[in-house]
């Protein structure tokens, strides 16, 4: 049974007084005092969950927990925010000012016994640099769909589990939803990774090390030819992980999920510490897609990229979290070389700032972002005629946050 506030306050209350009464008739204060020592101290609440993943500023609340018969006790939360945004040099079918809902999103989940699952349902919208703005109806349809995010997982042993759905993937150093991640706008790197793969995955912790193997359909392509793995060391306020993903086959299929980069493969060498105030991200990142006349790619390329993330948190829940990205291509047009960024051989760089700020369920944030790109292909990048190397974005989100928002005051 659940109280509220008051209910609480006054069980406490009533209870005090029958001990005072208790008290002056039968002993003296000091046996009334060992009573209430020898009283057993109730377990503190549950903490956020880890899923969905959050880097952070954001911090998700704690579940709101309820007991649903059979299933047993199933967690819940859920995200609602919106988001204007305003830019300069738009391409055609873009717009310098855009507004939409980026997340109505609710998580149900059961995270303990053999059997558990996850799902994550919703609208949601994926801003990210460098691309046009997508509005958020058409993210979820051209997309993962209104379940983004559903898996089972069977948790075989203390350290070992399954899971078999639609799984968030294990590529790359940022997430794919907006308020998973230190700014707004997924960033240069992020626009060569995947983010949700149907198939199986297995998950291991050893000591220090946890280790994921992963068979599933790339970048949503429902072939399952992909092999993705990661390799994760944590020590203290030091992790380290090492990812690496591919298909084993080819795919002619695709779709706006489904890209060209479907084909290759990418790795990934990430770092964070997060210490106090403190979380520092650098990551290190290669992709190639091979040539493959069969499918179309006459002569492959690949990508080079790194990016440094920061975080500090201030005071009464402000936080500043920065990005600055690099990544280029290889290739040329005079060689037929597939296009990766902004025509082959291009580069791009890109820095972003996002004060935030959280108070309870409630946050609310800005990105100011800046994209540059060089030996770009005219036509390939900004701009009506796309020949604008350059584009600013600002993006602001407001939002709630929803699960078990009850705070006692400390006394």
């Amino acid at each position: 049974m659940r109280f509220n506030k008051l209910q609480t306050t006054c069980i406490c209350a009533l209870g005090l007084a029958l001990a005072s009464m208790c008290a002056a008739q039968n002993a003296p204060a000091t046996p009334a005092a060992s009573d209430q020592a020898a009283k057993p101290a109730e377990p503190p609440p549950p903490g956020p969950l880890p899923t969905p993943a959050i880097t952070g500023p954001i911090s998700n609340l704690p579940p709101a927990v309820f007991d649903a018969g059979p299933f047993g006790k199933i967690s819940a939360n859920g995200f609602l925010s919106g988001m204007g945004l305003v830019q300069n040099n738009p391409v055609p079918g873009d717009k310098d000012s855009q507004v939409g809902l980026s997340n109505g999103q609710i998580f149900l989940q059961k995270t303990d016994g053999v059997f558990q699952f996850y799902l994550q349902a919703g609208m949601y919208n994926l801003p990210a640099l460098g691309v046009p703005f997508l509005q958020t109806d058409k993210t979820v349809s051209n997309l993962y769909g209104p379940l983004p995010v559903g898996f089972v997982k069977l948790q075989a042993g203390k350290n070992t589990s399954f899971e078999i759905g639609s799984l968030p993937t294990l590529i790359g150093a940022e997430y794919t939803f907006t308020f998973e991640n230190m700014n707004i706008s997924r960033g240069l790197l992020w626009n060569q990774e995947n983010a949700i793969n149907r198939g199986i995955q297995v998950n291991q912790t050893m000591g220090k090390f946890t280790a994921s193997l992963s068979w599933n359909d790339g970048f949503y392509s429902n072939r399952y030819s992909w092999l993705s793995g990661s390799l994760a060391y944590a020590n203290g306020p030091h992790a380290i992980s090492f990812v690496a993903g591919g298909n084993l086959g080819q795919t002619a299929f695709s779709s706006f999920a489904t890209p060209v980069q479907n084909n290759g493969a990418i790795y990934n060498v990430i770092y964070t510490y997060t210490k106090g105030s403190w979380i520092v991200q650098p990551y290190f990142q290669y992709t190639d897609v091979p040539t493959n006349a069969k499918i179309g790619i006459a002569k492959g390329a690949s990508t080079t990229g790194g990016a440094l993330l920061l975080n500090h948190t201030f005071k009464h829940g402000f936080s500043l979290p920065l990005r600055w990205e690099y990544i280029a291509s290889s290739g040329n047009t005079k060689d037929g070389s597939v296009n990766l960024m902004y025509g082959p051989g291009s580069t791009g760089t890109s820095f972003t700032v996002t004060p935030t700020l959280q108070y309870g369920g409630f946050f609310g944030r800005v990105d100011v972002g800046v994209v540059h790109a060089g030996n770009y292909v005219p036509g390939s990048v900004f701009g009506p005629a796309g020949t604008s190397n350059n584009q600013v974005r600002a993006v602001a989100e407001i939002g709630f946050i929803f699960g078990n928002n009850i705070v006692e005051k400390k006394p």
